[in-house]
């Protein structure tokens, strides 16, 4: 299931690109989001996680020059430490609060890179509509 979701979300991407002129999140992000919709849980960390990146992005931008590869890169570290925080922290939580942590580790940084892009309302409804068409067809798959 997940090369299906994999592949199928680097087709509705690329299309959604062309038709909308809006990344939804990157190629690949929409099929691991669609993965995990029946854990609402993870798709909202994951986007928290990805928030938080930009809102710190947006920050070290007042203090430094980030543009293209730079930009990229701070996004994606920023994404890494803080999805790696939160799920420190939430290995301290009774067992039920472990699903709440970011889907991977890339994925936040990838959707808080076109957060910076695009912004932060265009990248999530683009995230989360190319991700549900991506699980509508699995389970019409499946």
């Amino acid at each position: 299931m997940i090369q299906e979701a994999i592949g199928l979300g680097l087709v509705f991407s690329f299309f959604y690109v062309e038709l909308v002129g809006l990344s939804a999140g990157g190629l690949i992000v929409p099929g691991y989001l669609a993965i995990y919709w029946d854990n609402p849980l993870r798709i909202l960390a994951t986007l928290g996680v990805a928030v938080a990146s930009y809102l710190i992005i947006r920050v070290i931008w007042n203090y430094t020059i980030l543009f293209s590869r730079r930009r990229f890169l701070a996004t994606v570290l920023v994404g890494f430490i803080l999805g790696w925080l939160l799920d420190l922290a939430m290995f301290r939580f009774p067992a039920g609060y472990q699903d709440v942590r970011a889907i991977g580790f890339i994925i936040p940084g990838l959707i808080a890179n076109d957060m910076v892009k695009q912004g932060v309302v265009n990248t999530t409804i683009s995230v989360l509509l190319v991700s549900a068409l991506v699980r509508l067809v699995l389970l019409g798959i499946n």
